[in-house]
């Protein structure tokens, strides 16, 4: 008898072993190394004011963006728990048509945080504001160099600058996008790329460019676009978060991003002049844009969108 138990116990070590050693058993918390250098930012209207940031050098295999902010963040949620409905005490309010909107890489998030999983370089930001005259902005400026480094869901995406005028703000584009490490950057005429899913950078003259068809989302205003500016041939409209004008900016820079349908975003370089391609292309700085949905230049100052009233 004794010896029909030792050879039992003989087989099933040796079944338990073969499991481990194929993988068919795993120990802890599994799944391998988690993503590594995610940053979140925490802010409200549009960026204006910054309320909190945090950085992990790393975090757990399969963490969620949910997961994250219910770590390191007081929030409450809806809808099951898959959306965040407050985050430190700041709730949405949909009878004012503010909320929370969150980005990942500058690329609006189309899903709910908790099915959102983390990847290496992952800058996410969530924004509470007002979507009166936008309520959707699919891409912003402000997590640059994201998201021709990290791109989405940890893979890059392949980058194409479409080049129209004069070719030194084209050159400079180019030197800092390598300057922060991104590599394999390809040429494309307007309106080429548009139905593939890459990102692109269209740098020129306003008159020159608003052929493209994700560039002519400007031209429509927020509710198209996403973008609190509306470029014309004279000048660029600066709006306010209701959609208003605030100003008209002459011979000035805009950076913006927009998303032609469900493609990867487009960021627009452009100006009403060469000049004022050339200022937006020498703006392409994280002092410049961090923390912004869109930035018009004017005079070598950034000034963010939507225009914020003066206090």
């Amino acid at each position: 008898m004794r010896k029909w138990l030792v050879l039992g116990a003989l087989v099933v070590f040796m079944v338990f072993a073969g499991a481990v050693a194929g993988g068919a058993i795993t120990f802890g918390g599994g799944g391998g190394p988690g993503a590594s250098g995610v940053s979140v930012t925490v802010s409200r209207d549009f960026g204006a004011k910054v309320l909190e940031r945090r950085k992990s050098a790393s975090v757990k295999s399969g963490e969620t963006v949910m997961r994250y902010m219910q770590r390191t963040f007081h929030v409450t949620t809806r809808y099951g728990g898959g959306f965040i409905q407050s985050i430190e005490g700041l709730p949405g309010d949909s009878a004012r048509r503010q909320d929370w909107f969150y980005y990942v890489n500058g690329i609006e998030a189309e899903r709910g945080a908790a099915s959102r999983k983390l990847a290496d370089g992952d800058r996410v930001w969530w924004d509470h504001h007002n979507w009166q005259a936008a309520q959707s902005v699919p891409a912003v400026v402000g997590s640059w160099p994201e998201p021709f480094l990290s791109g989405e869901e940890g893979r890059q995406i392949p980058l194409a600058i479409t080049c129209v005028g004069t070719p030194r703000p084209c050159d400079e584009v180019r030197t800092r996008l390598v300057a922060e490490g991104v590599k394999r950057i390809s040429s494309a005429g307007i309106g080429a790329g548009v139905g593939q899913k890459l990102l692109r950078i269209v740098i020129g003259p306003w008159s020159q460019i608003k052929v493209d068809p994700a560039v002519s989302l400007l031209a429509k205003g927020p509710g198209a676009s996403g973008v609190y500016a509306r470029p014309g041939d004279k000048g660029i409209e600066l709006l306010d978060e209701s959609g208003k004008v605030s100003r008209t900016l002459v011979g000035g820079g805009l950076i913006a991003a927009v998303r032609f349908q469900d493609q990867q975003p487009t960021w627009i370089l452009t100006g009403t002049d060469e000049a004022g391609v050339q200022a937006a292309a020498a703006s392409l700085r994280e002092d410049i844009l961090a923390d912004r949905f869109a930035v018009a230049i004017d005079q070598g100052r950034g000034i963010p969108l939507p225009v914020r009233p003066v206090p």
